[in-house]
């Protein structure tokens, strides 16, 4: 088994950015999904099946990134704040 702990920073940090950064998309893209879906009156089973998925996303991403180290965790939440931002300036963009 590798141990990703005595990996470079200079390579594990950027991966976990990027994985951040991917991870979370995807979660605010189901969670936008699921406000779209809650209010033009779609399928409750979908909306549940994007709740679980985007939280079990989320926390299977976090939880590979507490195993390799606490800086790793720091990039992955810095990722996922960065597609937060990206996504809420996407939709500012489109209401403009």
């Amino acid at each position: 088994m590798i141990d990703l702990t005595t990996t470079s920073l200079s390579v594990l940090l950027p991966v976990c950015f990027l994985g951040g950064l991917f991870i979370g998309y995807g979660y605010f893209r189901a969670l936008r999904e699921t406000a779209n879906l809650i209010v033009n009156g779609g399928e409750p089973l979908k909306a549940i099946t994007l709740t679980l998925g985007r939280i079990s996303l989320l926390a299977m991403g976090f939880f590979i990134a507490v195993l390799m180290g606490g800086l790793a965790l720091l990039a992955a939440f810095a990722g996922v704040l960065c597609a937060k931002w990206i996504m809420l300036r996407k939709v500012r963009e489109v209401q403009t």
